[in-house]
């Protein structure tokens, strides 16, 4: 499995981006989605996930509100939109997957992803 994800950028805070992931490979409806950053100096953190039936998403406290997540699973996509960005919402942005069983299991978190695409970085200005 492969992922690859793209949409970072430069942006003032209050503005707006998407990322997107996509990723090939032997086929993963039934994985679960999920969406990490990493500020420098800082651990990764979960920021959203999306499993793949009904398609429940988790957000973490900090995004709620301004962060969206959503999947095209026939195009193997997830997709992140995020706006009204502040500077702390700088970081690498990192997408994965994760087997159904895991994440009943961890939830969204990292445990529970066993593959990772590389990072995009996202910086907001002040």
């Amino acid at each position: 499995v492969q992922l690859q994800a793209s949409g970072g950028g430069l942006v003032q805070s209050g503005g707006f981006l998407t990322l997107s992931c996509t990723h090939a490979g032997p086929p993963t409806s039934r994985f679960v989605m999920g969406w990490f950053r990493q500020a420098s100096g800082k651990e990764r953190e979960a920021v959203s996930c999306i499993n793949a039936g009904e398609h429940s998403t988790f957000y973490v406290d900090s995004v709620k509100g301004r962060f969206d997540i959503s999947r095209d699973t026939a195009a193997n996509t997830v997709t992140l939109q995020m706006s009204s960005l502040k500077p702390e919402d700088t970081a690498v942005y990192y997408c994965a997957l994760a087997p159904p069983h895991y994440y009943r299991q961890y939830g969204c978190q990292s445990t529970a992803f066993n593959y990772w695409g590389k990072g995009t970085q996202v910086t907001v200005s002040s």
